[in-house]
Order: C-alpha cells, then structure tokens, then sequence
C-alpha cells in the first residue's frame, strides 16, 4: 500500500485582486504541492477575498514550518490573514455543559466512532451531572461550580485549562452561563454557542416557548461564534424542522434538541476542517 502524503490546509482572507489564485497555485507548485480541492470566494461588500486549498506534498523537505515561514512572504505582498495547518494534527477541543447533555453526548459518540476529528483533552461544567459520562468516554472532567460571587475566579480557572490543553475551540454544549467580555474576546472565532432558536428569531430564555405561543411551523437552530453581544455571533451553520398545531412546547423541544446536535456537530467538524472564516458580523463556510 502506499504511503499516503503529508497534506495540509491553507486558509487565508485579503483584500480582493487579480492574481491571488495564480500565485497561491504557483507557490505550491513550485515546492512539489498537489493540490486536492480548493474553494474561494469574493465578497463585493466588503472587498475581501476568501481561499481555502487542501493540498499534499510530495517533497519531504517541505514541512509545515518551511512552508510557513515561505508563504510569509506572499501573505505579505497580498496582506494577507492566513494559516497552514497540519492535517496530521488533530483540533483540540474543549467542551462546556451545564445540565442539558444531548449536544455533550452526540459529540463525545461522534468523537468516540472517529467522525469528528478532534482531540477533547477536557469538559468542563458547572454541574455535576455529567461526570459518569464522560468518565465512560476516558474524558477528563472539570467540575466549575459557577455563582455571582465567584464567577471571576472561575473564568480564570477555565482559561488555565484552555491554555494548560493548547485548546484550538471551545464548545458550549448547551452550558448555560454567560461568559465575561474578556473570555470572549481572548477565545474570538475560537468559541461556538449551540443557540436552540433559529436567530435571530425568539433570543433570551424559553424560545421553544415563545415559537409555541406564536404557532410557528418551523423550528430550529444555530451554531454561532460567541461574541460580548449575546447571541450575536457570526453566525456558522443553521437547520429547522417542520411543526404543527398539534405539538406542544415539550414536543417542540425534543424535537429541538435532535436539531441542535446535528447543527453543533456540523459546525465543529467544520471548525476542525478549517472551514470557517471570519468576514465582519458573518462567516464564511466552505463545505
């Protein structure tokens, strides 16, 4: 059998103009590179321009650091906002639950059977109620008990554990604290929120309650960055689900959470694919 390729994924951002395409493809050509699929896109709006490119290489002298320090060079000339990342390196993430553990519980499986990608090197909750499951999935559990008067010290502890694992995303798994303006803008394009609403339509608490008292036919929800502004993110991936009259406000929010986890799990296998980049309020998504 042979040997598959080192291959890796270059994700960058710049201001639009001719070229960019050309001397992306050249730059890997150049160092023995094959590329495997790449999307890009332009936004008018803002004038940006968008590239994702997952390719291989077949020169051994071309690791990922060399191929770094090189492209430095044209992200320069382009003004460029980039990254190279190693395909061989599995994302870490860090997942957040307080007592709702359906959206816990499907990325734990989906990380168990090797659909998603990733690493979990801690959960972290504020409840204890899921500490036998994740025992079960040879997770190491954090138990923060969040209140007013230590909401502070708590924060700090959790940012100790993001940087003592080297996280690359946190994940609120239905954890039901709001995190400070700083942890939020130390964590930017680095923390999704599973939202059970469809925003920005019925925000803050009980929205299953709110779309039942307004008879809504479609239900659903969102997978967003967390930003200062609650619920505010940029928002990554959404889905819905067809309703009627004859549900009530609990049946609406089983079927809610079925919903939840397959958009959660979208969203951060797409992360863990760096798939998602940052364009101002939006994002964008190559699939």
């Amino acid at each position: 059998m042979t040997e598959a390729l080192p291959s890796y994924v270059l994700a960058l951002s710049c201001p639009d103009r001719s070229g960019i395409v050309y001397h992306v493809s050249g730059f890997l050509l150049e160092r023995g590179g094959n590329i495997v699929d790449a999307d890009q896109s332009g936004d008018p709006e803002t004038g940006l321009f968008f590239m994702r490119v997952h390719f291989s290489i077949a020169r051994p002298e071309f690791g990922v650091e060399r191929l770094r320090r090189e492209f430095g060079e044209l992200a320069e000339r382009f003004r460029m906002t980039w990254r190279i990342h190693d395909n061989a390196v599995k994302s870490k993430l860090l997942i957040m639950v307080s007592q709702q553990g359906h959206c816990l519980n499907d990325l734990l499986y989906r990380f168990r059977t090797g659909w998603l990608n990733v690493d979990i090197p801690a959960v972290v909750a504020n409840h204890m109620d899921f500490y036998q499951l994740c025992a079960s999935y040879n997770v190491p559990f954090f138990h923060l008990p969040v209140t007013r008067q230590n909401k502070a010290h708590q924060e700090a502890r959790l940012m100790e554990i993001v940087r003592e694992k080297e996280v690359d995303v946190m994940v609120l798994a239905r954890y039901m604290q709001v995190l400070s303006a700083e942890v939020c803008r130390e964590l930017t394009g680095r923390c999704i929120n599973i939202h059970h609403s469809f925003l920005p339509s019925f925000k803050g608490a009980k929205p299953y309650l709110q779309a039942y008292q307004r008879g809504v036919k479609l239900i659903g929800a969102t997978a967003h960055f967390v930003t200062s502004d609650l619920d505010e993110g940029p928002i990554i991936e959404q889905d819905v689900a067809r309703v009627d009259h004859s549900m009530d406000a609990e049946t609406l929010a089983g079927i809610g959470r079925d919903v939840e986890c397959v958009v959660l799990a979208r969203a951060v296998k797409w992360h863990s694919e760096h798939r998602i980049m940052l364009n101002g309020n939006k994002t964008v998504v190559f699939r």
